[in-house]
């Protein structure tokens, strides 16, 4: 497993306990940091993820609405959490992150989903993601 697929797996981690908990993203970021420190071979999954977390919570706003208009009528709060916390990383990566490819932030977020989400997953995130991709 590459180091910047672990980096988004760190990422889905901190937004999906975060999320879970109730507790703000930035202070669940902070206590990951905090682990991190006492980590360094992971370093380098460490400083994407928390690149991935930071830009999500810069670009917030933007990135929930560009999620919710391109999820055909699903609220936001209606979606299961990790497939919530994988749009947020998939659309902050193909809208923020040049270094990425659309098609492998598409194919990350997808193969996550069928890992850690439902069944209907991964098909779910594929299609709001490529209408982001589509429309940006």
């Amino acid at each position: 497993m590459g180091a910047r697929t672990k980096a988004r797996k760190r990422a889905l981690d901190i937004l999906f306990s975060a999320d879970v908990r109730g507790d703000d993203i930035a202070v669940t970021l902070a206590a990951e940091a905090k682990r991190a420190a006492s980590e360094p071979a992971r370093e380098a999954s460490w400083l994407y993820a928390r690149e991935i977390v930071d830009g999500i919570l810069d670009h917030s706003d933007d990135i929930d609405e560009s999620i919710v208009t391109h999820s055909r009528d699903w609220k936001l709060e209606r979606m299961p959490t990790v497939d919530r916390a994988l749009l947020r990383i998939g659309v902050w990566e193909i809208l923020y992150n040049e270094a990425v490819p659309t098609a492998v932030a598409i194919d990350e977020a997808v193969e996550l989903a069928k890992e850690f989400s439902t069944d209907d997953s991964g098909a779910f995130v594929h299609g709001v993601l490529a209408r982001v991709a589509r429309a940006s």
